[in-house]
């Protein structure tokens, strides 16, 4: 089933938060600066009247109704947004994320969140399956800190520049993917893509 707009008009995008919990972005890579860059977005985002979704993980460590379970408080979901529980990488996986951005009419999911290489990864990959153009944030997602022996885990700061040059060159049929940094997201019209070769942040 396709999500995409209509030929020629702009996309009608929704801001995804993944994972932003208290527990998570405590051992985060660029914690204070991922959620400035996320705070931004949502800000923006509710002023251009599109939706803010929240994809929460709960589980055995992130139990709902605990303090490390909850959203962060500078990122706090306000009247309006959606929060939507998941206890899959894949924030589509089991929950109601897809029905809540078809209900809003939504064509384009703009990815931000914790971790790079799990949560967020699983569920850009899963929004293009479902029909949606994605924009991954390139500064707005993140990982965990990784101690200097901890196996042939990517460093922090390369997982995310990996990950975001992956996108950057990927290219799914029928769908638009596009890097771009926080600045430059706009949730009213479509906003210019980088190409292959083409300078953006890492």
């Amino acid at each position: 089933m396709t999500v995409k707009p209509a030929s020629g008009a702009p996309p009608t995008p929704a801001l995804l938060v993944i994972d932003m919990q208290n527990a998570l972005v405590a051992i985060a890579h660029r914690a204070s600066a991922t959620v400035a860059a996320v705070a931004g977005l949502q800000s923006r985002a509710r002023a251009a009247g599109a939706p803010v979704v929240f994809a929460q993980q709960q589980d055995e460590e992130l139990e709902p109704g605990t303090d490390g379970w909850r959203i962060v408080p500078e990122l706090a979901p306000v009247a309006g947004d959606t929060l939507v529980p998941k206890a899959a990488p894949d924030s589509f996986l089991g929950t109601e994320l897809d029905a809540v951005l078809r209900a809003r009419g939504v064509t384009e999911v703009v990815v931000t969140g914790f971790a790079t290489e799990i949560c967020v990864e699983s569920t850009a990959r899963q929004a293009l399956s479902r029909g949606y153009d994605v924009v991954l944030v390139a500064d707005g997602h993140t990982t965990s800190v990784r101690p200097a022996v901890s196996g042939r885990y990517a460093a922090p700061e390369e997982s995310v520049a990996h990950h975001n040059e992956i996108y950057r060159n990927l290219r799914f049929p029928g769908r638009r993917v596009r890097v771009l940094p926080a600045s430059e997201v706009d949730f009213g019209r479509g906003t210019p893509s980088y190409g292959p070769g083409a300078p953006s942040p890492g």
